[in-house]
């Protein structure tokens, strides 16, 4: 039986990281093309946030209350958000940091051993 509530939980978990738009648009926003658009990916949160407080709104004024369910998913997708910025941030401070060593490295390779690497790679 645990077996069985461990495989759906881990079925259910892949497919909402897979299809879900915020986990998607959250993955693109890590990746290395992505990282500049972390900070103004933010601004998404914004959207989640009036959608949410529009529908607390309607559940306030005698909507159905399973509308909470969507609202405390439209926070934590505002929280998601709020939180892969900085996060980006610090990612794309860090990837540039290691691209600028890598280029300092190249730059104070001699000629001359690039040219003994490239005759003789393996010794």
């Amino acid at each position: 039986m645990f077996r069985l509530i461990w495989t759906t939980g881990v079925s259910i978990c892949d497919f909402l990281q897979r299809y879900m738009p915020s986990n998607s648009l959250i993955r693109a926003t890590r990746r290395r093309s992505g990282l500049k658009w972390g900070v103004p990916g933010m601004l998404v949160a914004g959207v989640y946030l009036v959608a949410a407080a529009a529908l607390v709104q309607w559940v306030a004024d005698g909507g159905p209350d399973w509308v909470n369910l969507v609202v405390l998913v439209c926070l934590w997708n505002a929280l998601k958000f709020v939180v892969n910025g900085p996060v980006t941030v610090v990612l794309l401070v860090r990837a540039r940091g290691e691209e600028s060593l890598a280029s300092r490295a190249l730059r104070r390779v001699p000629a001359s051993e690039e040219a003994a690497d490239a005759v003789a790679p393996g010794t």
